[in-house]
């Protein structure tokens, strides 16, 4: 027994002294990571014992602790968009680095699809636009803010409105009838990003995507060849748009960040119109010319008799646009904390934003809410919960676009009119003066109806995964994306529609809700393995279903008995409502394999199925299969050597996309519900088509990737060609059918286009330049329709019928009108051409005078930074589109309607023989010089200012004594310069909201803002 403890006694004391022993060869390491740029502390880099596993990351002030065996050993430092670091420790137990901000982006990681990569492994079109790119754009919607970030995509926000419609087009408009924007996806969550209102106010949307907070985002990438898209199947021909928000770290301390801005806004130019003494000159002009064409005195006008009275007309001198337009108060207030240790991480955020407009009673207001969470629960399992929902506010006015809203009443107004009276009371229609004005008195219409819009966006996902293995995993997200409107108008007997005898004059009010709602699962299987060093395979499998479904209700009430009593209970007359339930679902399997050889040659495949409710019985599924090859010259043993090429990759890629974004049951023949003389029924409402199928867009591109000097130098381009077939195309047929159109596949648009992305590093040290640059051409084409014969869309136009013609050859956006050649030096009249050969200046005259496709677009960025300033301007460009100013059909009207103001270029117009002019003679009620014709089209191209932004980082030495991390003081300005030869407003704006045919046309189109702002992030 003595010897059995002696025994275990021996054994026992063998065992402490040998975990004695490891213990006693073991040390910590502590110290601090900051930025070798401004000497700030870097949360979040990653520090690992080199050839081992073990690791841990710094806190919120940049400091770490790690143990380590004794004697020599190296530490690594690596952080996103720094360059990485190896420290060899020997008997240092202190240890504090500075990391230089990395010059390549090339072991950047990021998505791709339902997955993640390297960038130097990247071998489809792709962009990635960092969220710090977009911290110093106060704009409300992530869409917005990728305006001249990413070559080949075109962002351009419809008007000046805040969370207005904002369109996105990523290489070129691939349908006619079916959507043009890009799938948008946060977090792996498909997203809604339409309108959320449903009544119309002018032709300008909302955006439902302005429900985001910007704030919240990490990084963006643009997916934009077949390559790429092709995961995504029957949504992916526009593009995909991938939003990854953020999220936090593992061993992270708690940080608590807080950010406030406040700012001014103001329109980029107001229109210079004609004071009252120079209108009524031109208007009695205009009538004496229309005297000296009468051969019978009976049928002279007195001027006088139309109230044209110099001295009493012109006593009164209204500026109504100035009227209209304030400078507007912007202010936003957001706290985010993050954190997490090595199981569990997290991202938690909030803001509100208020955002006046500069139209009077016109604001936008929005409340967000952001959380992420991550949870390691063991070794194999993980799970994730992603939550964001956006409140918004939105108190509209009716203006965009509308010849009777506010902006456009306000610019055709006569300057005789005031819009208060004697006792400081607004004019409206039961006044003696109101019939002055064109269409109501544009201060009242801006100031005396309700018209709010309240919406709210709800996303929300959770995950799971499961590591079967390192290398072969499985995770499922379940995630619902919602958005839901509340609508409530009411417009007074003051204003003109609430005294419009068709609405009973008593007032006119209108309620309407909205929800869309859509469910989608995705399960997806991944696997990666090498086989020695040189063969790396990877690969995924996976299914997603898709439901989405919508309710919409409205109703409207008229002839209230008095304006206090505002809402739809009270009305006399309710006698319009209406509700509709949509639904629609997506099924789809896919997959995707991967290869690369020693990193040098590289493969890539992809595949998705897709089903979908939308289609005819035969049609519902679709194949959408792609490939994609790379070459990394750099791994070639003749340029391997070659110490200033960094890296030098050429890729090519071929595929087929999808498109199947329109209406629900376009395929079926519906029934409507219908009335005669009082009783009910149904009737035929549209004719079936059972081949109804997807549009299909094949696409090819090549990309050449280099980088010079360690990154100091790269670029990307690439050319592409892209067929879109089987156009999701509303047919057109004879009204002898009773049925409008036919909903079909017919027709086919091409896109070619280059781009080319420049990054360079022009200093690197206490001093840092950087410069980013991306410039793209994109040639859009009609190819075939259903037949030769054009189609006219866009608006109504004096002489030739439409604005805008689809026609093969020419791109989508095309102008339709006369050929203008001037003013007849004789007699003041306009000339147009004979474009037939007639002798007559008639409708069959008409011909293509202009399109909207600009020839190229880009931006510029130079960032830069020295001893904690940092300052950065961003110019946004777009070359050789036109522009239809159509507001010019009125603002510049020769004599066609007398009740309505000029702008400054009617002074040049032609008075006497001999005068050499562009405008022609003002004469009472002709119509002939109105005619719609190129004197309307414009060049649209521009250079603009789009963001200067000057910030200065407080020393950490100073921040530290008041506990606090970085101090970070900013201010910011928006569209402060515009160099452009467009006479108009503004270039950029585009008044049919989402439109393909007829984009390009400024009509009474409230121009974009300038904003100036001033902020304070402060880390806690």
């Amino acid at each position: 027994m003595n010897q059995l403890l002696r025994k275990s006694f021996f054994i026992l004391s063998m065992t402490l002294g040998f975990y004695g022993a490891l213990w006693a060869q073991n040390r910590t390491i502590t110290g601090k990571v900051t930025s070798a740029t401004d000497a700030q502390p870097l949360p979040g880099v990653n520090v690992t014992l080199k050839g081992a596993t073990t690791g841990v990351s710094t806190d919120a002030e940049g400091s770490y602790r790690i143990v380590v065996p004794d004697g020599k050993v190296t530490l690594a430092f690596s952080f996103v968009g720094m360059l990485s670091q190896e420290v060899v420790v020997t008997n240092r137990t202190i240890i504090n680095v500075e990391l230089l901000e990395s010059p390549t982006q090339l072991n950047e990681v990021v998505v791709t699809g339902y997955t993640t990569t390297q960038q130097k492994d990247v071998i489809s079109a792709m962009t990635t636009v960092k969220g710090d790119r977009l911290k110093n754009l106060p704009v409300s919607g992530i869409d917005q803010a990728l305006q001249g970030q990413a070559a080949g995509v075109r962002v351009s926000a419809a008007s000046g409105t805040p969370g207005g419609g904002v369109k996105v087009v990523i290489r070129g408009n691939t349908s006619i009838n079916a959507s043009n924007r890009p799938l948008m996806i946060v977090d792996g969550i498909p997203v809604y990003d339409g309108a959320v209102s449903q009544f119309s106010y002018g032709g300008q949307q909302d955006n439902a995507i302005s429900a985001f907070n910007t704030s919240d985002v990490e990084s963006i990438q643009v997916l934009k060849d077949a390559s790429a898209k092709a995961i995504y199947g029957a949504r992916g021909a526009n593009g995909v748009v991938l939003i990854t928000t953020k999220r936090g770290k593992a061993n992270q301390k708690t940080n608590i960040t807080f950010d406030v801005q406040r700012g001014v806004s103001d329109v980029v130019k107001r229109l210079d119109l004609l004071s009252s003494s120079e209108i009524l000159t031109l208007q009695r002009e205009a009538v004496a010319n229309f005297n000296a064409k009468q051969t019978r005195f009976q049928d002279m006008v007195d001027p006088d008799a139309l109230g044209l009275i110099p001295g009493v007309t012109d006593a009164v001198n209204t500026n109504w646009v100035d009227e209209v337009l304030r400078k507007g108060i912007y202010q936003q207030y957001q706290l985010s904390t993050s954190g997490g240790n090595d199981r569990t991480r997290f991202y938690l955020s909030g803001s509100y934003r208020d955002e006046e407009g500069v139209q009077l009673n016109n604001r936008f207001a929005r409340y967000t809410g952001s959380f992420n969470l991550d949870h390691k629960a063991s070794p194999k399992l993980s799970f994730g919960l992603n939550l964001s929902i956006g409140s918004t506010k939105n108190r509209r006015v009716f203006s965009d676009n509308a010849v009777d809203g506010v902006y456009g009443s306000a610019l055709r107004s006569l300057p005789y009119y005031a819009p208060f009276n004697e006792q400081s009371k607004l004019y409206t229609p039961n006044d003696p003066n109101y019939q002055g004005f064109p269409n109501g008195n544009p201060v009242a219409e801006a100031l005396l109806p309700r018209q709010l819009t309240y919406g709210i966006k709800f996303l929300g996902g959770v995950n799971a995964e499961y590591a079967f293995m390192p290398n072969l995993r499985l995770r499922t997200k379940f995630s619902m994306d919602y958005n839901g409107s509340q609508e409530d108008t009411y417009n007074p007997t003051g204003t003109f529609y609430g005294s419009l005898p068709s609405v009973g004059g008593q007032g006119y009010g209108a309620y309407g809700t909205s929800s869309l709602a859509t469910f989608l699962n995705s399960t997806i299987l991944t696997y990666n393995t090498s086989i020695s060093e040189d063969h790396h395979i990877s690969g995924l499998v996976g299914g997603e279903l898709l439901h989405s479904q919508g309710l919409t209700s409205g109703v409207q009430g008229r002839v209230f008995p008095r304006d206090e009593f505002t809402y739809i209970s009270s009305a006399g007359v309710v006698d319009a409502g209406s509700s509709f339930f949509t639904q629609n679902g997506l099924v789809s399997g896919f997959g995707e394999i991967k290869y690369d050889y020693k990193n040098k040659y590289l493969f890539s495949a992809t595949a998705r199925y897709d089903g979908s409710s939308r289609f005819g019985q035969d049609r519902k599924f679709g194949f959408f299969p792609s490939a994609s090859v790379g070459w990394r010259l750099k791994e070639e043993n003749f340029l391997k050597d070659v110490d200033f090429i960094e890296d030098i990759k050429l890729r090519a890629s071929y595929g087929y996309t999808g498109n199947e974004r329109i209406g629900n049951y376009q395929f079926l023949g519906t029934w409507d519900a219908t009335t005669y003389n009082g009783s009910s029924g149904v009737g035929p409402n549209s004719l079936s088509n059972p081949n109804l199928q997807w549009e299909r867009t094949r696409e090819a591109n090549i990309g050449l990737d280099v980088a010079f000097w360690k990154g100091r130098l790269s670029f990307t381009a690439e050319v592409y060609d892209n067929l879109t077939d089987a156009l999701l195309f509303a047919e057109p047929l004879p009204a002898t059918t009773g049925f409008g159109s036919l909903q079909g596949n017919i027709g086919s648009i091409s896109n070619r286009g280059l781009e080319f992305t420049l990054r360079s590093v022009n200093f690197d040290g206490a001093f840092r330049w950087t410069t980013d640059l991306n410039v793209s051409r994109n040639d859009n084409k009609v190819v075939s329709l259903a037949s030769e014969q054009p189609l006219y869309r866009g608006f109504s136009a004096a002489g030739v019928g439409a604005t805008n013609v689809i026609k093969v050859g020419e791109p989508l956006g095309t102008f339709w009108g006369l050929k203008y050649l001037g003013v007849d030096v004789a007699t003041g009249d306009a000339l147009y051409e004979d474009f037939n050969g007639d002798g007559r200046i008639t409708t069959d005259d008409a011909q293509v005078i202009g399109n909207a496709q600009p020839k190229l677009i880009g931006g510029l960025t130079n960032t830069f930074s020295w001893n904690g300033f940092d300052v950065s301007a961003f110019l946004q460009f777009s070359y050789g589109n036109s522009v239809m100013n159509y507001g010019n059909s009125f603002l510049l009207n020769p004599g066609t309607d007398l009740r309505v103001n000029q702008t400054r270029a009617s002074l040049r117009r032609w008075q006497k023989a001999g005068d050499i002019t562009d405008v022609p003679r003002y004469e009472y009620n002709n119509t002939y010089n109105s005619y719609s014709s190129s004197r309307l089209v414009e060049d649209g191209s521009y250079l603009r200012l789009k963001n200067v932004a000057i910030g200065y980082t407080v020393p950490a030495k100073w921040t530290s004594k008041i506990k606090l991390g970085t101090v970070r003081l900013y201010a910011t300005g928006t569209n402060l310069w515009t160099l452009t030869r467009y006479t108009g407003a503004d270039p950029e704006v585009s008044t049919l909201d989402g439109s393909t045919a007829a984009q390009g046309i400024d009509f009474f189109t409230l121009p974009q803002v300038k904003t100036i702002v001033g902020g304070v992030t402060v880390n806690f």
